[in-house]
């Protein structure tokens, strides 16, 4: 008899993510805001810690509140670009310590288009954050060898915490931090994580639905049912969707379509170049080449 696929609480739900997709994050800011400041950097994300203070947050982005009103030490988490304001008084506005995010991918970064337009949550209520918080700071209170590296890695393990919290806490991150069906709910789910988990470590493998089912434990029909709820798209669409991500990325670091078709469980490049043109639009010379464009015209405005 095969043995059961193993508990969803043995396995990191996070790592292999993660490690395909790196976030980067680079402190920019600590101390105390005043009047009104603008964030608007595009193809980046931001996180903001607010550890003490009151202020008025207003957005012009589509998806986001025109106006928040946060009144408690808050972190707030734009894992993509959106213009946002924080409104302080004109002196002594709130104490802040603030960093950019640097999605690997992208828009395309498969965590990031899984996340809300903002998370705003206040500190107390996201268990584990003390520990990284309290360093942080410690760091960012006086000039160090080292200081900036240290302080941009400890934002990193700050984004962490929170994507655990997440995952431990669907019901309350759909309610509180307007989480919606994809990635961070099916890895959420212990049953169709271990589906995912599989997919995401070894995406070049065969795999078909009825092997999905097998990870997850599950019949085919009762796999495919919970996947598209939870998940939001099929099973067949999301690991194409995720094969897609990972060719994006590797193109970008100059891997050549015909080595990805392998690596990805392609027949051969037209068969990746097909599935690509489907997800995405564009062949993925095409898509790199506008890629390529649009990093230069960034870098020209920043």
């Amino acid at each position: 008899m095969a043995a059961s696929p193993p508990a969803v609480t043995a396995q990191d739900r996070l790592s292999a993510v993660l490690e395909r997709f790196r976030v980067r994050a680079h402190l920019f800011f600590n101390g105390a805001l005043c009047g009104v400041t603008t964030f608007d950097e595009k193809g980046r994300g931001f996180l903001h810690v607010m550890r003490e203070g009151e202020m008025e947050i207003t957005h012009s982005t589509p998806g986001l509140p025109r106006r928040l009103r946060v009144t408690e030490p808050t972190l707030l988490f734009y894992p993509r670009h959106a213009v946002h304001r924080f409104h302080n008084p004109p002196a002594e506005g709130s104490q802040f310590t603030c960093a950019t995010l640097e999605f690997a991918g992208g828009a395309m970064n498969p965590i990031a288009r899984a996340l809300p337009p903002l998370i705003a949550l206040p500190l107390a209520r996201v268990q584990g954050l003390s520990p990284a918080l309290s360093l942080l700071f410690a760091e960012t209170e006086q000039v160090r060898c080292g200081q900036r590296l240290l302080a941009d890695r400890l934002f990193e393990v700050v984004l962490i915490q929170l994507l655990r919290w997440l995952l431990d806490h669907p019901e309350e991150a759909s309610v509180k931090a307007g989480l919606k069906p994809g990635l961070i709910t099916g890895l959420s789910d212990p049953r169709l994580a271990r589906a995912l988990i599989a997919m995401h470590e070894a995406p070049g493998d065969a795999w078909n639905l009825e092997r999905m089912a097998q990870c997850a434990g599950m019949s085919r029909s009762a796999f495919a049912a919970a996947f598209r709820e939870i998940v939001g798209q099929t099973p067949a669409d999301y690991l194409a969707a995720w094969r897609v991500s990972l060719a994006q990325a590797r193109l970008r670091e100059g891997t050549p379509v015909k080595l990805l078709a392998d690596e990805l469980g392609y027949a051969n490049p037209s068969a990746l170049s097909r599935a690509f043109q489907a997800k995405v639009g564009l062949s993925p010379r095409e898509w790199l080449r506008g890629e390529t464009a649009s990093d230069a015209e960034t870098r020209d405005e920043r």
